[in-house]
C-alpha cells in the first residue's frame, strides 16, 4: 500500500478530472486510520499502558475524576436512600407534572446509550472501518448509560419495596402486570438491550484481556484476565467462532438501535394526550438518540484522547466522521420540530395547537428555544469543515447538544402537562433541590463506572485496530 500524501491525492483529484483516473483506488487519498507509521506492538503497548500499570501508578488525572465522579455517586446513593426515608414528596412533582424529573432523566440516559449499539453493530455489518478506534468507548457507555436509565423508574414508583412488580414474575401478592402497558413494553426493550449490549461488548472485549493476561506481572490480576478471557489462544479455530459470534451478535443488535427508543417513545405516543399523540415520536426518538450518543461519545472520547495519548489511533478522521453523523441527526431532529408545529396546524385540533404554541411561548418558552439553540442551531457550525476538525469547538459543541436533548426530554414531559384542558388544574412545576442533585448525581454513577472502564479494561479494541493497519493487508508488500 503506497504512502498517502498531498501529493497522491492531487494526483488521483486531476487523474479524475481529465476521465484518465477512473480505475483508481478511491480510497488512496484518504487519511489513513492509524497516524504515522507504527506497528502492531505500538498499538499494544499504548492500549495496554494504563490497565496493566499498579494501582499506585495510576494516572494523576484518572485518579483525580474517578474522586470527583465518586463522591458524586455516594452522595447520589445517599439522596436515593433518603427520598426511600421520606417518599417522592422531596421532587417538585405536582398534580399536572405528576412525572417530572426521573422520567425525563430515564428518556435522557436511554437516548446516550443508543450510539454503542450503532456504531459497533451497524457500522461493523456495513464494514465501516473508521469504527474501530472507538467503537470499545461507545459500546462501554452504552452499557453504563443504560444502567444510569434504570435507576430512575426503579425509585420513580415511590415505593421500592414494591418494585418488583415491574417485572412480569408471579409474586405473593398474586398480582401480575399489565401486558399491555408500555411501562411494561420498556422492561422488556431496555432489559433485552441491556442484555445484547453486555453480551456483545465483553465478546468484543476477549481477544484484548487476553493480551492483558499474558502482559500483567500481577498474579491477582493474572487469575482475573485469565477468567475473563474465557481461554481465549489466538487460534485460528478461535478466531474463527469469534468472528462468527460477533457477527450474529451484531445482526441481533442492529434493530435493537430502532426497537428500543422506539418502544420508549410509546409511553407518550400511546397516551390521548396534546403534544404526545402522535406518530413521529419514534422515528423523532431514535434520530435524537443517535444525535446524543455520539455527541456523549465526543465528550468522552476527547479528553481520554489526550489523557491516554491516542492521538495517532483516535485521529481526527474519526472525529469529523462523528460529527457529520451529528450534523445528519441534527437536522433530522430540526426537521421533527418543525413537523410537530405542521402537524398541530394541518390538524385543525384547538388543544393540539395551543400546546404547541405554549411550548414556544408559554412559560417554559426559555426550555423550548434552549432545546432548539443546542440541538438544531449550533450543530449547523460543523457544516465548515475547519470547525468540524477543532478540538475544542467539537468538544464545546458536544456539551451543548447533550444539554440540549436533556431540554427536549423536559419539554416533552413537562410542558405538555403543566397545563391541561382544564385551567382550573394548571401549575407550573419547579424542582427542588433533590431532582437537581439527583439528575447531577447520576453523572458520579456514569462516570465512576466509565473510569473503572478505562483503568482495568482496554479502552481501544486493539485486535481490531490492527486489523485496518497497513501491516494487516496481505497485499501490503
Amino acid at each position: 500500500m503506497s504512502t498517502v500524501t498531498q501529493e497522491h491525492m492531487e494526483d488521483y483529484i486531476d487523474g479524475v478530472i481529465r476521465g484518465d483516473a477512473v480505475l483508481a483506488d478511491p480510497l488512496e487519498g484518504r487519511e489513513p486510520l492509524v497516524r504515522g507509521s507504527h506497528d502492531f506492538a505500538f498499538i499494544t503497548e499504548v492500549v495496554c499502558k494504563v490497565p496493566e500499570s499498579p494501582l499506585k501508578e495510576t494516572n494523576k488525572m484518572l485518579l483525580a475524576a474517578w474522586a470527583v465522579s465518586a463522591t458524586l455517586l455516594g452522595c447520589f446513593v445517599a439522596d436515593i436512600f433518603y427520598l426511600f426515608w421520606e417518599g417522592v414528596g422531596i421532587w417538585g412533582n405536582n398534580n399536572p407534572a405528576g412525572w417530572g424529573w426521573p422520567i425525563v432523566n430515564f428518556v435522557f440516559w436511554v437516548g446516550i446509550g443508543h450510539a454503542g449499539t450503532l456504531i459497533s453493530a451497524i457500522l461493523y455489518l456495513f464494514r465501516q472501518k473508521w469504527r474501530t478506534s472507538i467503537n470499545r468507548y461507545a459500546e462501554a457507555m452504552t452499557i453504563f448509560a443504560v444502567i444510569c436509565a434504570l435507576v430512575f423508574p426503579g425509585i420513580h414508583v415511590g415505593r421500592i419495596w414494591a418494585v418488583y412488580w415491574l417485572f412480569p414474575l408471579p409474586n405473593q401478592m398474586g398480582m401480575w402486570p399489565n401486558f399491555r402497558s408500555p411501562l411494561l413494553w420498556d422492561v422488556f426493550a431496555v432489559g433485552t438491550y441491556f442484555t445484547v449490549s453486555s453480551i456483545f461488548w465483553f465478546t468484543g472485549l476477549v481477544p484484548d484481556i487476553a493480551t492483558l493476561r499474558d502482559r500483567v506481572k500481577s498474579k491477582t490480576a493474572k487469575i482475573i484476565y485469565g477468567i475473563l478471557s474465557l481461554g481465549w489462544r489466538g487460534s485460528t479455530r478461535h478466531w474463527v467462532h469469534y468472528e462468527k459470534a460477533y457477527q450474529i451478535l451484531a445482526c441481533f443488535s442492529a434493530p435493537l438501535v430502532l426497537s428500543v427508543h422506539s418502544v420508549v417513545s410509546f409511553d407518550f405516543a400511546v397516551a390521548q394526550l396534546p403534544g404526545w399523540h402522535t406518530t413521529i415520536f419514534p422515528p423523532y426518538f431514535v434520530a435524537g438518540a443517535i444525535f446524543s450518543g455520539f455527541a456523549m461519545v465526543q465528550t468522552l472520547i476527547l479528553p481520554a484522547r489526550k489523557i491516554l495519548g491516542l492521538k495517532d489511533i483516535v485521529t481526527m478522521k474519526h472525529i469529523e466522521n462523528m460529527n457529520k453523523i451529528i450534523l445528519l441527526t441534527g437536522s433530522l431532529v430540526g426537521y421533527a420540530y418543525g413537523m410537530e408545529f405542521f402537524i398541530a396546524w394541518y390538524s385543525g385540533n384547538e388543544y393540539e395547537g395551543f400546546a404547541f404554541i405554549n411550548r414556544a411561548f408559554g412559560p417554559y418558552w426559555w426550555a423550548y428555544w434552549s432545546m432548539i439553540s443546542c440541538n438544531v442551531i449550533i450543530p449547523q457550525i460543523f457544516w465548515i469543515r475547519k470547525m468540524r476538525t477543532n478540538i475544542t469547538v467539537t468538544f464545546i459543541i458536544s456539551i451543548f447538544v447533550n444539554i440540549g436533548m436533556w431540554f427536549e426530554r423536559f419539554v416533552i414531559a413537562v410542558t405538555s402537562l403543566h397545563r391541561d384542558f382544564l385551567p382550573s388544574s394548571w401549575d407550573y412545576f419547579v424542582p427542588t433541590g433533590h431532582d437537581i442533585f439527583m439528575f447531577i448525581g447520576s453523572f458520579g454513577l456514569f462516570f465512576t463506572l466509565f473510569l473503572l472502564f478505562i483503568r482495568f479494561l482496554p479502552a481501544i479494541a486493539m485486535a481490531e485496530v490492527k486489523s485496518v493497519m497497513p501491516q494487516a493487508d496481505p497485499h501490503a508488500h
